[in-house]
């Protein structure tokens, strides 16, 4: 072991090499008192940390500095299932990461007739605070309906709505476009039962003919196309650990 690894790295060398910002404008957030250390503000200059260990927040913001952590966004198709493996030799989420080193696993899930976003990961902390109800993680679902959607749906579905299993109240709720037969809608809810939109929308009379998710918290599925994986980048990955406390 070198005695750099004995002893620690220096503070502004783990900030640089996050990709926080160079070593000298590393230093420079230090000294103005924009680092925490395992929850202490850090201005000296010389300070050491065990990137293992430590916990980095640099202006209220997680900073990962593992680099055995791993943060990846998912583009699941219609079809695929969320298992990492399938005994029946369905398409699966797993299928999507089998040349990957890391044992990675699908934070939450979606039905298989569900599209979109879905997070991978093999940091179980954050996970298992993502997917707890208690954190209220909000997730994003666009949904082409049945039926023309009345313009006072939004305020029954942000009253809450009697399910068979309690009640469940949507955060926000916009009508994107109206056809002859079929609407355009998007719910944002922070429930993780099973098939809670498609439930939902089916006891208010619309029910859902296709559903994509495309947000939990800040990370949006963006233009990244069905069947591919991506990256969360620092900024992502330090608001879901804002999100639920890390």
């Amino acid at each position: 072991m070198t005695s750099e690894r004995a002893e620690g790295v220096r503070l502004q060398k783990v900030l640089a090499k996050a990709g926080v910002a160079s070593r000298r404008a590393a230093e420079e957030l230090i000294a103005r008192g924009r680092v925490k250390v395992d929850g202490d503000v850090v201005r000296e200059l010389g300070r050491r940390v065990d990137p293992e260990h430590a916990v980095i927040h640099v202006d209220g913001m997680r900073v990962v500095v593992r680099e055995d952590l791993v943060y990846l966004a998912l583009n699941k198709p219609r079809g695929v299932h969320s298992t990492m493996t399938d005994e029946q030799g369905r398409p699966c989420v797993g299928d999507y990461v089998r040349d990957r080193a890391e044992r990675l696993f699908h934070v939450g899930r979606l039905d298989a007739d569900t599209e979109g976003l879905l997070l991978l990961t093999n940091d179980g902390e954050l996970a298992h605070r993502l997917m707890h109800p208690s954190f209220h993680v909000a997730k994003t679902y666009l949904a082409e309906v049945e039926g023309r959607v009345p313009r006072g749906l939004g305020k029954r579905l942000r009253a809450g709505v009697e399910l068979d299993d309690g009640p469940v109240t949507a955060d926000a709720f916009t009508i994107k476009d109206v056809g002859a037969d079929r609407s355009l809608v998007e719910i944002v809810l922070h429930e993780g039962r099973k098939h809670i939109v498609r439930r939902l929308l089916a006891e208010v009379g619309h029910p859902v003919r296709k559903l994509v998710r495309t947000a939990v918290d800040g990370v949006r599925l963006g233009d990244t196309k069905p069947g591919t994986l991506r990256a969360l980048s620092r900024q992502e990955i330090g608001s879901l650990h804002k999100t639920v406390g890390l």
